[in-house]
This record gives C-alpha cells, sequence and structure tokens, in this order.
C-alpha cells in the first residue's frame, strides 16, 4: 500500500508571509486615511514578517512552490504598490502628472525587480543582489514619509523631492548595481562578546529616533550599491548599469524555470 501525500499548505512560513500581506495592505488604507506615520510603520513591519518567512520556511524544512508564489505576491503589495501610494499621497498629489508618473516608475521597477529576481535563482551569486532589493527600496520611501512626518513637514512642500526619491528607488531596484546581501554571515557561529555589545548600542541609537536612523540607514545602503559597483571595475559600462549583464539573465522560452524559494527580493 502507498501512502498517499498529504495534500495542504504549510502553516507557519504562510501565516507569516500573509502578516507581511496584511501589514502592506494597513499602510495602504492608513495613507488614504491621512495616516501617513502608521502607514511608513506599518511597512517596515512588512519587512520584518518578510525577513521571516523565508528563513522560517527553510529552518522547519517548509519550503513549497506555492509559499514562494504566495511571498512574491505579497511583496509586490507591500514593497511594491503600498510605498508608492504612500509617497504619494503624502507629497506628491500636488505634482500632477509627474506625481503619479513617479510612483508608477517606482511600481513598475519593483514589479520588474521581482520577476528578475525569480528567473535568476540559482544563477545569480547569492552574495550580492542584483539592483535595489525591493524591501530596501520600500525602506527608502517610507522612511522618507516617516522623517517628514516626524519633522512636521507638508510632503506637498517637498513634492520634488518626493518625486526624485521614489523614482530613484524604482530605477534604483531595476539597475545591475551590486548590493551585499548579507546572506554569507553565519548567524550560529560564535562572536567576541564585544559584538553583542555593539548591537546593544545600535539598538539604542534606533530607538532614540527610529525614523531619522533608519532613513538614513537605507539612504547610505541605496547609495553603496553604486558605490560597490564603480570601485570592482575599471571602465564602467552601460551593463554595469542598466541591461543584460550576464547572457543567462534572461530566461528562454523553452527552458525549464529553476525552483523559487521564499526569501529576500
Amino acid at each position: 500500500m502507498t501512502d498517499t501525500k498529504r495534500k495542504g499548505i504549510y502553516l507557519l512560513p504562510n501565516l507569516l508571509t500573509t502578516g507581511g500581506l496584511f501589514s502592506g495592505f494597513y499602510a495602504i488604507v492608513s495613507a488614504m486615511n491621512g495616516h501617513f506615520e502608521a502607514a511608513a510603520v506599518a511597512i517596515f513591519v512588512a519587512m520584518l514578517f518578510d525577513g521571516l518567512d523565508g528563513r522560517v520556511a527553510r529552518m522547519t524544512n517548509t519550503q513549497s512552490e506555492f509559499g514562494a508564489e504566495y511571498d512574491s505576491m505579497s511583496d509586490m503589495v507591500s514593497f511594491g504598490i503600498a510605498p508608492a501610494l504612500v509617497a504619494y499621497t503624502w507629497g506628491l498629489t500636488e505634482l500632477g502628472k509627474l506625481g503619479w508618473l513617479a510612483a508608477f516608475v517606482y511600481v513598475a521597477g519593483a514589479a520588474l525587480r521581482l520577476a528578475r529576481f525569480n528567473t535568476q535563482i540559482g544563477i545569480a551569486d547569492k552574495r550580492y543582489f542584483q539592483g535595489l532589493a525591493s524591501p530596501a527600496a520600500a525602506a527608502l520611501v517610507a522612511g522618507l514619509v516617516w522623517v517628514g512626518v516626524e519633522y512636521e513637514a507638508v510632503g506637498t512642500d517637498y513634492g520634488v523631492i518626493v518625486a526624485f526619491v521614489t523614482a530613484a528607488a524604482g530605477l534604483l531596484m531595476v539597475s545591475n548595481f551590486k548590493y551585499n546581501s548579507f546572506k554569507e554571515v553565519n548567524w550560529q557561529g560564535k562572536v567576541p562578546f564585544v559584538a553583542l555589545l555593539l548591537v546593544m548600542l545600535i539598538f539604542v541609537i534606533v530607538a532614540t529616533q527610529p525614523s531619522l536612523v533608519l532613513f538614513i540607514a537605507f539612504l547610505l545602503y541605496a547609495v553603496a550599491g553604486p558605490i560597490n559597483t564603480f570601485r570592482s571595475v575599471d571602465k564602467v559600462k552601460l551593463e554595469h548599469v542598466v541591461g543584460d549583464a550576464d547572457e543567462q539573465v534572461d530566461a528562454e522560452f523553452g527552458a525549464e524555470p529553476p525552483q523559487k524559494k521564499q526569501d529576500d527580493k
């Protein structure tokens, strides 16, 4: 008698993914109601859920094709649509076409970024992300809104800056700039005692002014990509900035797509 495989989905990782999806949806609703600080914070909460679901799936051996697809859909809402709508309702409404075009550049960049990531599983260098990861781009845009609300700035007065940051984040996502993924860090290894003290110090610094510290941190990370790329090549070419840096990037129509994983996009 053969054992039939039990049908269903794994609860824990998909529950975390649902938490991220809810946070992204909550950010959209909060922005529509003018609660921009809550909307920005919700996007950062979605980042926490996104960072947990894939790792929990690997730790508990509960990875699945359904989970990977669900994770991508959730990321598109939380890190693609939500940040663009939050930025638009806060600071881009007075710019007319320029405002919604900047928001659309971000949304399109996030969609292309996620699609490209899914086609590069097993091909790309795990030490680096090709282009700014969508959660980091979302943190950059949400962090700007959070800082503006914290310092009582009127978003529409700084619409040009908001449009530039939003569009730039979208373009960085589809660039070929190299960003450290930090996946090579051994979280199970031993570290000196002073490392724990440094982690505690980082938490204290973030807690003093979370909006400003997080925005600066992700702004520096966004700028680090172009710097890492330009420093690693002798002569900067167009393929180092945008386009197909590797012939294997585009999946052939007849080829079998690589197996996807729940992971950072």
